[in-house]
């Protein structure tokens, strides 16, 4: 970090232990002259402190400094800052896409007569190998090894990858495979809360500040750490030493008072508040909790509500620094000097939370009582669609209406005496980082599962149960407090360590299960305790999926299907045939709260991470060469050279007017980047199933999208062509279809854009509102542009995807208000000329648009350029950011 001007004079020493450490002063920027800094919210107090620190002349300038407090005042004002966060944190599944676009840049570099060591790390960075274990074995005590086994079978070339990359850039660790999920691993052992760095002699205390590459990124906003989700390009761009260019945020005070009922879980809260911060529309926003409630909850607790801030919109779920903060830290084997440290910077910055001192001003505060949440769970298509417990069953009742007849009693399954029926619950998954990183409700199914063994209850023998916690300390508190047993008694044994089930790595349902659902058209179920239940995502043979809380997914296990009422049916009977409840096992408040206090031990913690690099056998087994540039294998099919490159050059392309562009599909609201890119199972009649069974390969060794993201022939097969996706130029069908306007005919999208490509006609996209909501998915942008996709029109992106969508030459266009492809009546058939680009661009700038219909009429309206920001405009003049990045390390930019 280079020294900053400080310019206000903010810099000042505290003692800490007998211990100096500079920091830069909040309160003395006011006294200063920077306006009213010290009633901020705490969240926006971390990013001013980030400018005052980074305070250049050039990207951070003095009258950034004296404007940020008024800015912050006044939410309508636009005010746009630079960023510099302190790490960097990836998953596999876009960390290593992400590493495979620097190695590519590398190529391009020597290509151009430069250095490669020209692409480096400039800020530290951590990848977590998460996203590649699939449930493949379950229901056994070998279905860990058998898993991670597959896993390095199927996974060897992106694994020598990352061992190469390893060895050929500094400031990159990687945490190997079977260890558990990024965010998890970045609250208990990676994040610091307070972060040191030198200036000469001089150790300077200041926040800690993160970006990552997966949305859920906010997770770690629990512990009082600013960050959040962005894009593998943006991620990248700021791995390479690039300011993150944004907007004065929002934000909405989230005031929280009194305490949980017995009976109800954080999971429960998770899913409420979701629902109503989407009610209030806290899109693009810093979301900041605050208030007496936060007492009642625990740090485990705010881990969780801060990782679904992506699901109720916002770009973070902060939580503040107090006294549960410097708890869990110790607890985890981050304490003794440190602790104090944290304490004294946060108390003199203004950034300690104590609920009986004046609040923040917050541009709006929503009022939530934590009395009032009852139990419920989420689906069947949005973690927002909120559905209380007791309601579930006649909510599903009125769903199931609609799926049809099935032949009487159920669908038949192949060799057995039982009928599958509209509903039952064919996956049932404790998974992923949201609820598998809070002890209270894991050991709430661990407690749950051994009351029900007690009383003879068993799981549904349809339901593929599976146990993936976010990191071994938790295996290793259910195997302490004897709880695993239990679980493994119902099925739910370990599979892995990872993110699977919620990010579609369900693995296979037994083939006569799905054979049935193929033949009878079953409306099948998922519950899991993950965060995303979007369309397509968690299994194709599943229609609906549901959210809910650890325990609730074992109760539903054992019920087995999504029309018990479980708040008032039995979930089966005893032995002695007497019906068992809910009620009847669910563990009591005191007992939860006991085993809860004796979960966390510091000497667990050490143990655990005291080698988290090192990796087990098969892990130091993965050989690699040591080289500065990557040798790329042409016949590779997972790790092919990314093409985004090929035509680097010292120059700037020139920016052209888009002319005679035709539309590739037509979307409504709420398309999702699963959607456009999807991330889990490839199946054999998909596009890209069939291109990988004309190599060879055989479906048993497809793997899922997100572990071939660096093969582009792959992944453009998959582009917008996630099985629920519904193209309305399609005539109803489900899936990558578009009518090609030539022809007339329906054929597969990539099929379609070929055909444009080579007749060297451009495309574009229309959409309706939140466009590119979900993960912050760099293939829903890569896939994008590889299709020839010139320009997406939509009535509002989200924020994530839109930057992605620039990072890689991706023009974002948005109706005016009230604008619609309704209103305009438009159905696919019109040519679009999109003019204003070449003469000049500039931020925000309304363009001129041409829509040309079939029968030869014209309409002319205007489009909103979001290229919101200068930055941005620099990023879509070089073809992308990193283009932007390499012409500016080699002196061209």
């Amino acid at each position: 970090m280079g020294r900053s001007l400080d310019s206000l004079g903010t810099r000042r020493t505290m003692d800490v232990n007998g211990q100096q450490f500079a920091y830069f002063s909040l309160q003395a920027a006011e006294e200063a002259g920077a306006g009213p800094v010290i009633r901020m919210p705490r969240s926006l107090k971390v990013l001013y402190e980030n400018l005052l620190r980074h305070e250049d002349g050039k990207a951070v300038r003095k009258d950034h400094l004296l404007q940020f407090a008024d800015a912050a005042a006044q939410p309508d004002r636009e005010m746009e800052i630079f960023f510099h966060p302190t790490r960097i944190l990836m998953n596999d599944s876009a960390g290593i896409p992400l590493m495979a676009d620097l190695a590519a840049l590398r190529a391009a570099a020597v290509r151009n007569g430069g250095d490669p060591a020209l692409v480096k790390p400039q800020i530290p960075a951590d990848l977590v190998v998460d996203h590649s274990v699939m449930v493949d074995a379950y229901g056994s005590a070998s279905a860990f090894d058998a898993n991670l086994d597959l896993e390095f079978d199927r996974n060897g070339e992106r694994y020598r990858f990352l061992r190469w990359a390893q060895g050929a850039f500094d400031n990159f660790r990687v945490v190997p495979p079977g260890t558990g999920i990024c965010h998890q691993v970045n609250l208990e052992y990676l994040a610091r809360g307070l972060w040191t760095t030198t200036d000469g002699n001089t150790t300077i205390a200041h926040p800690e500040t993160l970006l990552g590459t997966d949305s859920h990124t906010p997770m770690i906003n629990g512990i009082g750490v600013l960050g959040w989700g962005v894009g593998g390009v943006e991620g990248g761009t700021a791995l390479l030493g690039q300011p993150v260019t944004m907007m004065v945020p929002r934000v909405v005070g989230c005031h929280l008072t009194g305490r949980l009922p017995a009976g109800t879980t954080a999971t429960d809260l998770v899913i409420t508040i979701t629902e109503r911060l989407r009610a209030h529309g806290v899109v693009g926003s810093f979301v900041e909790f605050h208030g007496a409630g936060l007492k009642a909850l625990s740090l485990s607790d705010r881990a969780t509500l801060a990782n679904m801030a992506p699901e109720y919109g916002a770009t973070m779920g902060f939580f503040p620094i107090d006294e549960e903060a410097l708890r869990y830290l110790d607890v985890t084997a981050r304490g003794g000097d440190h602790l104090a440290l944290v304490e004294a910077y946060c108390r003199a910055q203004g950034l300690w939370h104590d609920p009986t001192e004046v609040q923040p001003d917050y541009a709006e505060i929503v009022e939530v009582d934590l009395g009032s949440i009852e139990p419920s769970i989420a689906g069947p298509r949005r973690p927002q669609d909120r559905i209380r417990l007791a309601d579930a069953a006649a909510r599903f009742g009125e769903l199931a209406k609609g799926y049809g007849a099935l032949p009487d009693g159920g669908a038949p399954v192949a060799d057995q005496d039982w009928l599958l029926d509209h509903g039952h619950v064919v996956i049932a998954s404790i998974t992923s980082c949201t609820n598998t990183s809070n002890p209270s409700v894991m050991l709430a199914a661990g407690l749950l599962a051994r009351n029900a063994v007690a009383r003879g209850l068993t799981a549904k023998p349809w339901v593929k149960t599976s146990l993936a916690p976010g990191s071994r300390i938790v295996a290793d508190y259910l195997s302490r407090m004897g709880l695993q047993a239990s679980l493994d008694q119902l099925g739910f044994q370990l599979v892995g360590f990872g993110c699977m089930t919620c990010m579609g790595n369900s693995g296979p349902l037994d083939p006569a299960i799905a054979q049935a659902i193929d033949t009878h058209g079953v409306a099948a179920s998922a519950v899991l305790s993950g965060n995303r239940n979007f369309e397509g995502r968690i299994h194709p043979h599943v229609r609906s999926n549901y959210i809910c809380s650890p325990p609730l997914v074992v109760a539903y296990a054992i019920a087995g299907s999504l029309r018990v009422d479980l708040t008032r049916e039995p979930l089966g009977t005893d032995p002695a045939g007497q019906p068992v409840y809910l009620r009847d096992i669910w563990p009591s408040a005191e007992e939860l709260a006991e085993e809860v206090d004796r979960a966390l031990d510091p000497d667990v913690f050490r143990e655990r991470y005291g080698d988290v690099f090192t990796g087990d056998a098969r892990w130091k087994a993965v050989k690699a060469p040591q080289s500065g540039t990557f040798e790329w294998d042409a016949d590779s099919l997972y790790m092919k050279e990314p093409p985004f490159f090929e035509d680097f050059g010292p120059d700037l392309p020139p920016v052209t007017d888009i002319r005679g562009a035709r539309v590739l599909a037509m979307f409504g609201d709420s398309i999702t980047t699963d959607h456009i890119s999807p991330v889990g199972t490839i199946t054999p009649s998909s596009a890209a199933g069939q291109y990988l069974q004309e190599l060879g390969v055989a479906p048993a060794d497809f793997n899922s999208f997100a572990a071939r993201r660096v093969n582009h022939e792959v992944m453009i097969r998959g582009a917008f062509a996630n099985i629920r996706i519904r193209n309305e130029m399609a005539d109803g069908r489900e899936g990558g279809w578009t009518r090609d306007a030539d022809s007339g005919e329906f054929v597969p999208i990539h099929v379609a854009a070929e055909g444009y490509r080579q007749a060297g006609v451009p495309l574009v996209v229309i959409a309706g509102k939140d466009y590119g909501v979900g993960s912050s998915r760099d293939w829903a942008a890569k896939g994008t542009t590889l299709l020839g996709i010139r320009a997406i029109i939509a009535e509002g992106f989200e924020r994530i995807h839109r930057s992605n969508l620039i990072g890689f030459g991706v023009l974002p266009l948005q109706f005016m208000p009230g604008v619609t492809r309704q209103s305009l009546k438009l159905d696919g058939s019109e040519a679009f000329d999109i003019g204003g680009l070449a003469e000049g661009l500039e931020p925000r700038r309304h363009l001129p648009c041409r829509i040309t219909r079939a029968d030869g009429s014209v309409t002319d309206i205007e489009l909103i350029c979001r290229l919101d920001t200068a930055v941005e405009l620099d990023y879509y003049r070089n073809g992308g950011s990193l283009h932007y990045v390499l012409r500016g390390a080699m002196g061209h930019a």
